[in-house]
């Protein structure tokens, strides 16, 4: 193959040549190429080959390119012809969400990524362009969301805490009466359920699909104690079909499954239907409850008042979810949310990436905060108001 591919600078030449030829390698993949030389040796070409396709390419349309460059680079074959036009175009917007000039140095890309990143976390996702979604849907995908913690009733050894009379009396009789050392243990912790009701009328679809793949976020990581449901003029469980790894696979799933996509809105029978079939059966009680919903409610708000009162007095928390309330001036006053406010305990926005990783931070919070069964008072309305901007 001649000593190109035999030292670090051949192995990042050819880095180079595959951008020359419009394949979009950046310098993480450079470095997972390298490791992958270090396991394979050089010495075989076909081990090499697959290394490098295997993470270099991105896109079944770099498998051409690649080849001809790996010809080039290793097997002395002409160098194709470098990726100019539209195609780069593409490349350069999927990478960095705007358009850059050939020949920057690597830093300014880089740095034009990671703003517009830190913009599009905080983009309504109603006003997302096309590009933009399927940006927002791999950043979804990457999510990371430690599942909520409760206090169990089991207890385990710990270096600070109560001390444990059992384990205290054991070490006493193993030492002849010498206190040795004081054992002590505190509550272990266990995942605590979460149920998401992820309203899929037509108001809420420009949310509907960010908000499935987050469900799926979520899934993926506690499938056994995530439940997920769709309302509108129906209640569906998807919760199956969510616990399929691919998100995309898992999302058509979904979509197959729900009847009523874009269609009206009747919060109150729908939730009747959960709390009768799942909810009062143990899937909501002392669990952390997600409604994701804009509140337009076409039924009976005095049944949706009721059933959400059913639904606080089986659920541990009971957190509403309304892209609207991310807005300047958002005041709870949709004739649904308003029936609703008195048996929620925290209002949060969710209209953006951003807002949904900070209603993932409220539900760790409230999954470890002990409450009192019941509508909550005045005094604490209160105090949810100013914590939460509502």
């Amino acid at each position: 193959m001649g000593d190109a591919g035999h030292t670090v600078d051949g192995l990042v030449g050819f880095a180079r040549a595959l951008r020359h030829a419009g394949v979009n390698c950046g310098p993480d993949r450079v470095r997972a190429f390298l490791a992958a030389t270090e396991h394979v040796g050089f010495a075989d070409r076909s081990r090499l080959y697959w290394a490098g396709r295997l993470t270099l390419c991105t896109d079944p349309e770099d498998l051409p390119r690649f080849d001809a460059a790996f010809d080039y680079w290793f097997g002395g074959a002409d160098m194709p012809a470098p990726v100019s036009g539209p195609a780069t175009e593409k490349r350069a917007r999927s990478a960095a969400l705007t358009s850059r000039e050939a020949g920057t140095d690597d830093a300014e890309p880089l740095a034009t990524a990671a703003g517009d990143v830190e913009t599009l976390r905080s983009r309504d996702l109603s006003e997302l362009s096309a590009e933009e979604r399927e940006h927002l849907r791999r950043m979804l995908a990457e999510l990371s969301l430690d599942p909520p913690l409760r206090p169990s009733l089991r207890r385990k050894p710990f270096r600070r805490g109560n001390l444990d009379p059992r384990a205290t009396m054991r070490a006493l009789l193993r030492t002849g009466g010498e206190p040795m050392r004081l054992p002590r243990h505190h509550r272990a912790r266990r995942t605590r359920r979460v149920v998401m009701l992820i309203d899929v009328s037509g108001s809420m679809n420009p949310y509907a699909d960010a908000l499935l793949r987050f469900a799926h976020v979520v899934m993926r990581r506690s499938p056994a104690e995530t439940e997920v449901f769709t309302l509108g003029t129906r209640m569906t469980r998807v919760s199956r079909q969510l616990r399929q790894r691919d998100p995309e696979r898992a999302l058509a799933a979904a979509g197959a499954a729900v009847p009523d996509f874009s269609g009206g809105t009747r919060l109150g029978e729908t939730l009747r239907a959960f709390l009768d079939r799942w909810g009062q059966r143990g899937v909501a009680r002392r669990a952390v409850v997600v409604l994701f919903s804009d509140g337009w409610e076409r039924g009976d708000t005095a049944l949706l008042a009721e059933q959400m009162l059913r639904l606080r007095r089986l659920a541990h928390a009971v957190v509403w979810v309304n892209p609207h309330a991310g807005r300047a001036g958002y005041e709870p006053v949709q004739s649904g949310i308003a029936a609703a406010w008195p048996h929620v305990d925290h209002l949060v926005a969710g209209h953006s990436l951003r807002a949904l990783q900070e209603l993932w931070w409220w539900v760790r919070r409230l999954a470890t905060h002990h409450r009192t069964a019941g509508v909550p008072s005045a005094e604490e309305r209160q105090t949810r108001q100013e914590v939460g901007g509502a």
